[in-house]
Parts: C-alpha cells; sequence; structure tokens
C-alpha cells in the first residue's frame, strides 16, 4: 500500500470537480420517483374526481378537489400560460449544468425533488389541453377549504418543488455546498464524500 499524495495547499475538492456518480444517480432517481407519483396521482384525479363535489378527508383539513390551472398559484399569470414552460425548462437546464460537478448527496436530493416537480408540471403544460405549450395544470389538493380558500389548491409535483427549496436554503444557511465542502471550513467536505475519499485513499 502507498501512502496518499498529500493534498495541495488550499484544495478543497477532492473530485477535481467531476461530478460524483452516487450524487448524480440518486438525483436522478429522487427525481424519477417525484415525476411518477405526480403523474399516477394526476391521472387518478382524473379518473375518481371529474364532474364531482370535491372529497372531504381528515376532518376538513384537506380536500380533494380537481381544477386545472392555466397559470401559477391562485391562477397568476392566467394569460401568460406559453411563460410558465419557458421558465421551467430553464430550470431544468439549469440543475442539468449544476449536475456537472455535484458532489454532495443532500443536494442531489434537494435539486432531484426540483427536477422532478419541475418536469411534472411541464408534461402538463405541454401535452394537456387547450394546446401544446398551453396545457392546464391539474391540481388537486386543497387545505383547509374545497376550493383554495385559504391555500393554493396542489398537486404533487408543487409539493416536490417546494421540499426541494426548502431544503435547498437549509443546505445553504448551514454551508453545504454542491461540489461537496462546507463553507466556511478549509478542506471540510461533507460525510458522504469524506468516506468516498477515505475509500479512494485505503485502495491507494
Amino acid at each position: 500500500m502507498t501512502a496518499a499524495p498529500p493534498a495541495e495547499p488550499g484544495r478543497t475538492d477532492p473530485g477535481g470537480g467531476k461530478p460524483r456518480p452516487r450524487a448524480v444517480a440518486i438525483l436522478a432517481g429522487v427525481a424519477l420517483v417525484a415525476l411518477l407519483a405526480d403523474l399516477v396521482t394526476k391521472h387518478l384525479a382524473l379518473a375518481a374526481l371529474t364532474d364531482r363535489e370535491p372529497v372531504r378527508a381528515l376532518g376538513g383539513l384537506v380536500y380533494f378537489s380537481l381544477t386545472r390551472n392555466s397559470g401559477a398559484a391562485w391562477s397568476i399569470g392566467a394569460d401568460y400560460t406559453w411563460v410558465f414552460p419557458l421558465i421551467t425548462i430553464g430550470v431544468v437546464g439549469w440543475i442539468v449544468w449544476m449536475a456537472l460537478r455535484l458532489r454532495s448527496l443532500p443536494w442531489a436530493v434537494s435539486l432531484g425533488l426540483v427536477l422532478g416537480g419541475a418536469l411534472g408540471n411541464l408534461m402538463d403544460r405541454i401535452f394537456r389541453a387547450p394546446a401544446p405549450f398551453h396545457g392546464h395544470v391539474v391540481d388537486m389538493i386543497s387545505v383547509f377549504g374545497p376550493y383554495g380558500e385559504y391555500f393554493p389548491v396542489f398537486n404533487l409535483a408543487d409539493s416536490s418543488l417546494v421540499c426541494g427549496v426548502v431544503l435547498a436554503v437549509l443546505l445553504e444557511l448551514t454551508g453545504r455546498q454542491r461540489d461537496g465542502r462546507r463553507a466556511g471550513g478549509v478542506g471540510a467536505t461533507d460525510d458522504a464524500d469524506a468516506s468516498a475519499d477515505a475509500e479512494q485513499r485505503e485502495r491507494a
């Protein structure tokens, strides 16, 4: 066994900026699960809730109420439906670019949730009525009221997006960076990357 070469002064990215395959795989897997869950729940909602009154659940905490939204939350921007697919395509492109140097597993989960949610609603915008890139998003979950009186009616894609963004904010606040480093710590990496580097040194 040979000793591992010493780290260069100031070097904090042991992967040389290359993406970590496991992180990219987790990103893709989380995105796929989020997308499939969104597609399945929308299909079930269309089959069970079309032409039906809202279904009350959990004592009125949640209602299943089918709506089609041409805009954003509370139908904001409903007259500019074509803008939302373009924004989503931009977000997807940004996530793909981020994956080129992704080494943090928590960031992989965060970006995967955002990607899956973005793709779920993008499918509606492109393929649903009334026309390509003008499609209305299928929403079905309303809280505290049957028709979105207190909070916008949403779907699992929206939930995935929100959870991914919240996780991203927490990661930023705790100093975790997408390349596996920790802000404020010289040479510090997240636990997963540190373990991988230790394994590489053992094999050296």
